[in-house]
């Protein structure tokens, strides 16, 4: 319908131009002027060059729409086709929000010269497909012309792997247990964590975010539940001779749920969230500070992750909960808590959703439905974990599964706007 339309129009400015051209009147003028008429109107009306030429109508609605995308159990990353094909799809979803993981497993997905001075390797080395690229440069590109804000996740925060470069050429920046282990079982992947109160660590882990801030136009970049520390652990020499000399000598309670040792580590953490925050603003005002932790009491308690005071002090400007349940109600439980309907008033505040695993498929009805039930609560959006699980890993038919969606945002949305925190740190 909408092309009949341009061609009746076309016919009638036809008319015009040829009744104008008439042999009384100067006619190369005329000529040109039809000539830049007419490539105008076959641009506009060519479905060719619409993508990138016709004006669009601009969305009132808000929302995140959102997805993660991995280099573990996905291929997007590894080629600029994947990437290309991955974001098309995502954009005629309409998606508006990639977070792709560039640091995970103690390696950048991206070259980094920072990673490169610091353990000797620009680009993770196990991934063939991340060589001799720019995996985030291509992103950002593709991302940003399709429509999509690119959001870089920092997924690792301070663990790495117990094998990779970073903890073999740095061992004096890896933390303990009372008892001198330094292993954190993940699965039957064997972890390591980075001290998060020493001031080289804090210094490296600023020195990537700043590198992706600098050297990409992203639109923000996000930290995760990763973002603090196991509460077993900060008994290595360093952390014990911090704590004595701020409590008159005296040693780490032995209990590591201690109130007051909780307490003591998560401020240090606050403290470099403060610092870090402040680094990435003084670069640029516009990239957005995101955070996707998991419920409150437990990434304190059980992670020294302060999130509920960052997001009070304003160090937090988009909030991503992870509330990974197959239950509507266990979701709106957890959305009902203080701090997530407290922050909701100052921040976009969005539910991670689990649309699968790669051994652990989820069915399309039960993201629907907690997608609805997001909405109905009133909350900013969504973001699913993760990307080949959506349609690609799944049991269900890859048609249906983006049906599921193509239904659920059947019209196109921006990211929620920023609304200034009164308890802005900057």
């Amino acid at each position: 319908m909408k092309y009949s339309r341009v061609s009746s129009s076309f016919s009638d400015y036809i008319s015009v131009i040829l009744n104008m051209y008439s042999p009384s009147r100067s006619k190369f003028p005329y000529f040109i002027s039809f000539l830049a008429s007419l490539v105008a109107i076959l641009l506009f009306s060519n479905p060719v060059f619409s993508d990138t030429i016709r004006p669009r109508l601009t969305p009132t609605l808000q929302e995140i729409r959102g997805v993660w995308l991995t280099n573990v159990d996905s291929e997007v990353m590894f080629s600029r086709t994947g990437i290309r094909q991955a974001f098309n799809q995502l954009a005629q979803l309409k998606f508006n929000t990639v977070y792709p993981a560039v640091w995970n497993w103690g390696y950048t997905q991206y070259p980094s010269a920072i990673a490169q001075e610091t353990y000797g390797l620009m680009v993770d080395p196990r991934s063939p497909g991340l060589q001799q690229r720019d995996a985030l440069a291509e992103m950002v590109e593709i991302g940003h012309r399709r429509g999509l804000a690119i959001v870089p996740w920092f997924e690792f925060g301070f663990m790495t792997t117990a094998e990779s470069e970073l903890a073999s050429r740095h061992p004096n920046w890896m933390t303990q247990r009372r008892d001198g282990s330094q292993i954190w079982q993940e699965g039957i992947y064997q972890r390591k964590w980075l001290n998060p109160f020493q001031p080289e660590v804090q210094q490296f882990i600023q020195d990537l975010i700043l590198e992706t801030v600098t050297q990409y136009d992203i639109d923000g970049i996000q930290l995760d539940d990763h973002f603090g520390l196991p509460n077993e652990f900060g008994y290595d020499a360093y952390t014990v001779q911090l704590y004595r000399q701020e409590h008159r000598g005296n040693l780490p309670p032995n209990n590591a749920e201690d109130p007051e040792w909780i307490k003591w580590r998560a401020h240090k953490i606050t403290v470099f969230m403060r610092q870090l925050f402040r680094a990435i603003k003084d670069q640029k005002e516009q990239v957005v500070v995101s955070l996707s932790p998991n419920r409150y009491d437990f990434a304190l308690n059980k992670h020294l992750q302060d999130w509920h005071r960052w997001e009070r002090e304003g160090l937090v400007e988009e909030l991503v909960l992870q509330v990974y349940t197959s239950s509507v109600n266990g979701l709106m439980n957890e959305l009902a808590r203080l701090e997530v309907q407290e922050a909701r008033r100052h921040i976009p505040t969005g539910v991670g959703i689990l649309t699968g695993l790669k051994d652990r498929p989820v069915a399309i009805r039960q993201v629907q439905e907690q997608v609805e039930a997001v909405r109905r609560q009133g909350f900013a959006g969504v973001s699913f974990f993760f990307y080949e699980t959506m349609w690609n890993l799944s049991n269900e038919p890859l048609s249906d599964r983006q049906s599921a969606f193509r239904s659920l945002f059947s019209r196109p949305a921006l990211r929620p706007l920023l609304a200034k925190n009164p308890n802005a740190a900057i």
